[in-house]
Formats: C-alpha cells, structure tokens, sequence
C-alpha cells in the first residue's frame, strides 16, 4: 500500500507557511490587448488570466433576454499548465468551473443595466498548482472592473482544506490532491454575501465553522489586495 504524502513537517506546511498563511500573491491589469478588461492573478505558482468582452449585443439572438443580460463564462486549463499535459478543448471539469465561475459572478453585476446583451469572460489557466478555480475568479473579478462593467462589489474567492488533521487555506497542489476536504469559497466581502460554496470530502461541524471562519478571513486579505492593485490603475491615469 502506498504510503500517504506528509502536508505537515514540525507544525509546517510543505512550503513552510502556516495553516492561515495564503500564499504570495500577485495581480496585474490590462493583460489582453483586445479585451475590454483583463486582470492576471497569481496565487503561488497559479498563474490566471481573466479577459472581458462586452457589454455587445448577444449573439445568438435567442439567448437575448428581453429585460437582462447574461454572462457567459469559459474557464480552461491551457495544455502545458500541469505537469502531465492536458488535452486541449473542454471537458467535464472545465465545463463545471464554467458554471460555477459564472454563478458566483452574476450576485455582483448589474445585467438588469444591459437587456438583450452579453458580457464574455474568458479564464485561462497558464499555470496549476493548486485552487485554479478561486484565482479564476479573482481575475474574473478584477478583469470585470477593469472593463468598467457595473459591480455591486468585487468577488474575492479563496480554496480551505483539512490536510494531516489541519484547517489549512489556500491548498497548494500536493494539498490540494491528498487533503481529507477541499472548500473553494467566494463572496462579496463588503457585503458578507456568500456566491460559491462547493466541497468535498467530510468535516465535522466544528471543522466546517472554522473553515469557513478562515475562508471569510482571506478573502478579505484578498479584497484588499484586488482594491490596492485597482487604486495604482486609477492613481497613474489622473
């Protein structure tokens, strides 16, 4: 039988961090040229990059929607972001991310402001080690801004786990595949409103309280992490 990977080496993680240490973050802005918005995020050795399309007019028109917009969200693995290389196109996963992506979006944007339109974002992963899917959403959020798209607030996302017996946040990849749970959590930080909550694996109560307690604590670090990189944007163009 094969023997279970350590995560937890003298009261550490692997890379040294402790269990409510995210790892160093980095965001950028105006990546894509083309697109109306785009933000970079990296979490870690997790790079993201998020590109924003829209408001347009929809196409097919009949998806339009008389009274709203809608956003429509593509999140994809590029083929040499993991260590094995992926097959390229969409699959079961990716089309479920998808999904998630746009639902813990759409709480913030006012779609009621743009009837028979569309907003676009594309999510490409450049690089995975762990919690693709939360900086997804973070560079989702901020590509969102950056394209000027009405926002109630911005969506901060973070990944929580139990590995080795331990509450952990932001799992890197060796955690990510051999931890006993793994939480990707979003939310309107602002607002306190929760849009993404998926896990799996088993908690107790008491553990579930304190992930989400850990949860709701890095993604406001985060908040202020996308607020300060949107402030310099808008400090250099007065």
């Amino acid at each position: 039988m094969e023997e279970k990977m350590k995560l937890i080496v003298n009261g550490k993680r692997l890379d040294g961090r402790n269990f409510e240490e995210l790892r160093p973050i980095e965001m950028r802005l105006d990546m894509v040229s083309r697109a109306n918005g785009s933000a970079y995020v990296r979490f870690g050795s997790t790079i993201a990059i998020a590109s924003v399309f829209g408001p347009r007019e929809l196409f097919p028109r009949h998806l339009q929607q008389p009274e709203t917009g809608i956003i429509r969200c593509r999140y994809n693995m590029a083929p040499f972001s993991v260590e094995e290389r992926k097959h390229p196109g969409p699959d079961r996963r990716s089309i479920e991310i998808s999904k998630v992506t746009r639902l813990a979006l759409e709480p913030t944007i006012f779609l009621e402001d743009f009837p028979k339109a569309g907003i676009d974002v594309y999510i490409e992963i450049l690089q995975a080690d762990g919690s693709t899917r939360v900086a997804g959403i973070n560079a989702a959020s901020l590509a969102l801004t950056d394209a000027g798209i009405p926002m109630r607030d911005l969506v901060a996302a973070c990944s929580v786990g139990k590995i080795d017996g331990h509450i952990a946040v932001d799992l890197a990849g060796d955690e990510d595949k051999n931890s006993e749970a793994d939480i990707a959590f979003a939310m309107l930080p602002s607002k306190g409103k929760v849009t993404l909550l998926q896990m799996d694996g088993i908690l107790t109560k008491q553990e579930l309280k304190e992930a989400l307690k850990l949860a709701k604590e890095s993604c406001k670090k985060i908040y202020e992490s996308q607020k300060q990189i949107l402030k310099e944007k808008y400090r250099k163009v007065e």
